[in-house]
């Protein structure tokens, strides 16, 4: 079994910055991939990056690329995200996951608690 436990969410302005973190513990070499997912209220739960564990290969949708980056620590038992300039469209609860790979939720196993990311003006 995988825990993921997630820090840095926060608020910031339109155009600013923000780090969050993703803590793994446990049986995580079952895990090919980690990855981040948002949900803002009435809307589904979409994935905005992946990283394979094996390789620091990573993937993201249009609506982030270039703003955001995923990425490891050597010991690959913590996953982070780099969320740079930040828009409104990108207020929503941000989910750590852990299991398979790909944007789809249906491939994941594992969750974080989420931690709420909100971007004003």
């Amino acid at each position: 079994q995988v825990q993921l436990v997630e820090s840095g969410g926060g608020s910031a302005q339109a155009g600013g910055s923000l780090r969050l973190s993703c803590a793994a513990s446990g049986a995580t070499y079952g895990s090919a991939c980690m990855a981040w997912f948002r949900q803002a209220p009435g809307k589904e739960r979409d994935g905005v990056a992946f990283i394979f564990r094996a390789t620091g290969a990573t993937g993201y949708p249009d609506s982030v690329k270039g703003r955001f980056t995923i990425s490891q620590a050597k010991a690959k038992n913590t996953v982070y995200l780099q969320m740079n300039s930040l828009k409104l469209e990108d207020t929503a609860m941000y989910y750590c996951a852990a299991g398979g790979c790909g944007l789809g939720q249906l491939n994941y196993h594992y969750w974080g608690q989420g931690t709420q990311v909100t971007v004003s003006s």
